[in-house]
């Protein structure tokens, strides 16, 4: 920790507290996680241990937090991350208004690059959550907080818990007690957080396991055997029944969002979870490609961490030689003198010079060719 100077405290997660640090040599800004050790013999925790496994077995990418280092500090170990200022979820809590649409596709389509990625290297996130989305003062969008990550098999045959992702972005299978399930449970996070961006605020709010059902249910109906074949082999299937009940269309759900925007939610909150889009196949959607196209990073709000002061704006001096197509044209054209000191000497012609003089000796940008040429 030496190399470290503590500038303040972020925030206190599940196995540590996040500071935000100055590296003394580099001067570079970090995010450090102190994880403590309660016994030396309970050994490191088993979520820390596959947030470092999942980010040493991805290279570095653009859409997923880097970690730069991790050291034993006291009777704990230290993780080091790039700093980012605040997260997706600070974004849409501190909106003043709704985001815009093309703010909302930017958001969703840096996301679904960090997903697309992650899932390219067998990894599945299990928690994914805007709070977990973090955002640059460039406002780049990453993925953090691996500690429910686990490299995916593929043959379908190895059995993971049920009791991950938060709440409200459960997917449906996990709901039921799956044991076996796969990337897809990304998916519908995805899908919960795209409806979230376009909302304002979540889709499926529930306070527990069966209430959380119950918010699906009534936006997606109940589901069935038919539209849902695998649903009998779940765990808890015959542990709860529920009465029958129709989709709503997602436009009344949505009765802002645009159609393409509709129909790519649609995509991914579908209770068979092999028929969720793909991360890769959902950036070639035509929800991408139509107007307003996705807003530049630098077009989306600055985001602030709790507490943080508020951003101020500067604006510049007025610009007193503005154009306006209201004012007489010899008004708005700048006098040449003004520039004259910030021409390189052999750049004017002497033509250029004696029009320079005249017009200084006038006091007013002279008529006819403003900037004659030889």
């Amino acid at each position: 920790m030496d190399q470290y100077c503590i500038l303040g405290r972020i925030g206190e997660g599940a196995h540590g507290i996040v500071f935000k640090a100055k590296h003394v040599e580099t001067g570079e800004i970090v995010a450090l996680k102190k994880v403590a050790l309660r016994r030396l013999e309970d050994g490191i925790p088993n979520q820390a241990l596959r947030e470092i496994k999942s980010l040493q077995e991805i290279e570095d990418n653009q859409y997923v937090v880097q970690l730069k280092a991790v050291f034993p500090h006291g009777m704990g170990f230290v993780l080091a991350f790039e700093f980012m200022l605040s997260d997706l979820a600070e974004v849409v809590r501190h909106a003043q208004r709704p985001l815009a649409p093309a703010q909302v596709k930017s958001y969703l389509q840096m996301l679904l690059k960090g997903v697309t990625f992650c899932h390219a290297n067998n990894i599945v996130h299990r928690d994914l959550k805007p709070a977990n989305l973090l955002i640059s003062a460039s406002g780049q969008l990453k993925i953090a907080d691996f500690g429910l990550a686990r490299i995916f098999s593929p043959d379908g045959s190895r059995l993971y818990t049920h009791q991950v992702a938060t709440r409200w972005y459960r997917a449906p299978e996990l709901l039921y007690g799956a044991r076996q399930y796969d990337q897809s449970v990304d998916l519908w996070a995805v899908g919960c957080i795209m409806g979230e961006l376009l909302n304002g605020s979540p889709l499926f709010p529930g306070e527990n396991d069966i209430e959380q059902l119950c918010c699906v249910l009534r936006i997606l109906g109940t589901p069935s055997p038919q539209v849902w074949p695998e649903i009998t082999e779940l765990p808890d299937y015959k542990k709860i029944s529920f009465k029958e009940q129709a989709p709503v269309p997602l436009e009344e759900v949505l009765p802002d969002a645009s159609p393409q925007a509709l129909d790519l939610l649609g995509h991914f909150l579908l209770y068979p979870p092999h028929q969720r889009i793909a991360a890769s196949q959902a950036l070639l959607h035509q929800y991408f490609f139509t107007a307003p196209l996705p807003a530049h990073p630098s077009e989306l709000p600055v985001p602030q961490r709790p507490g943080g002061p508020v951003p101020k704006s500067h604006p510049g001096p007025p610009h007193i030689h503005d154009f306006h197509v209201d004012r007489p044209l010899e008004e708005s054209l700048l006098n040449p003198e003004l520039i004259r000191p910030f021409i390189p000497e052999g750049l004017v012609t002497g033509r250029q010079k004696a029009h320079l003089s005249q017009a200084s000796l006038d006091g007013q940008p002279s008529g006819g060719d403003p900037w004659p040429v030889d």
